[in-house]
């Protein structure tokens, strides 16, 4: 146990035959339970868990491959069934290092937080050999999460290295949870919807010899998706559901103003290309709205900035 708390180590595995055992034997002493969730592989994952024979070790296996999230949350529900009281989300690949854990747990233990998260871009070095293609795509994404998700203080979306309390997970809906790639973003938004604390800790990421199995072709308009509908849902629920917060009349009202500004506006533009010139009245009904919409939005922004719950 970790200062009275029951600690479970949840590891979704998918093709990791050759790291999955190393994962568990290397599990430190405060790891109370261990939760191996085998997503329908095809080579022998299953037995080099179950080959360990760590007392601690439940192995669990999907006749049917469920994705990353599906697996994490399977491994949460059997940690919660044997009384977790924090569950730690470690890869089958190896790449939590569990000298970390501490660190993820203290925050929960201490400081009432209720998610905790690995962030591996803490410092200026952090980027350090990495093609500028991927820095600048981990800074889109890391803002549109920020955005979508509520959490403005949180980076790096993609790092699976998580811990989250018990009450946390008991207030969850696991069915309404994306089960592939996109499982952590969804996580957070559903986590945001729910007012729960939570907080980055910096943890460098491990790399080996794994291979990522993840296809960008298909996460990034997977991620659009739902990060879109993610945003809306956010804000129907927290912010016009059972409180009608001037954040949902402000976003509400600039897109509104911007849409008919960038309408009226192309539309003026259409019927002035020539000798007719748009008069100053006409270019104020296209300037004003714009003006008024975008400090409507930037206003919605800073009131969801300071909900964030921290």
């Amino acid at each position: 146990m970790y200062e009275g708390h029951k600690i479970a180590a949840v590891v979704p595995a998918f093709k990791e035959e050759a790291h999955i055992a190393r994962v568990v034997t290397t599990m430190p002493d405060i790891v109370d339970i261990i939760i191996v969730v085998d997503d329908c592989s095809p080579d022998a994952t299953y037995d080099r868990a179950v080959e360990t024979n760590d007392p601690r070790l439940t192995v669990i296996r999907h006749e049917e491959n469920q994705g990353v999230g599906g697996a994490i949350m399977t491994a949460h529900a059997e940690a919660m069934r044997q009384g977790a009281d924090i569950d730690v989300v470690f890869a089958g690949d190896g790449q939590m290092d569990p000298a970390y854990l501490p660190a993820l747990l203290d925050p929960i233990v201490h400081d009432g937080y209720g998610f905790t998260k690995a962030n591996r871009f803490y410092s200026s070095t952090s980027f350090r050999g990495m093609p500028a293609y991927r820095v600048f795509g981990n800074i889109v994404l890391s803002f549109l999460n920020k955005m979508a998700s509520g959490y403005w203080n949180l980076f790096d979306p993609q790092n699976g290295y998580t811990a989250t309390s018990r009450k946390a997970l008991e207030r969850l809906d696991f069915d309404r949870i994306a089960k592939r790639y996109e499982f952590e973003n969804d996580f957070l938004m559903h986590l945001n919807i729910l007012n729960v604390r939570a907080r980055d800790v910096p943890i460098p990421a491990v790399y080996g010899d794994e291979v990522s199995t993840i296809k960008l072709g298909t996460l990034v308009p997977a991620l659009l998706r739902l990060m879109s509908t993610g945003f809306l849902r956010r804000i129907m629920l927290k912010y016009v559901i059972g409180t009608f917060s001037p954040i949902a009349l402000f976003l509400a009202v600039g897109t509104l103003l911007m849409l008919w500004s960038f309408g009226f506006g192309i539309w003026v533009l259409a019927q002035t290309i020539g000798p007719p010139e748009a008069s100053t009245g006409t270019v104020l009904l296209c300037v004003g709205p714009a003006l008024v919409g975008i400090q409507l939005l930037l206003s919605a922004f800073q009131l969801d900035i300071a909900a964030t719950p921290d």
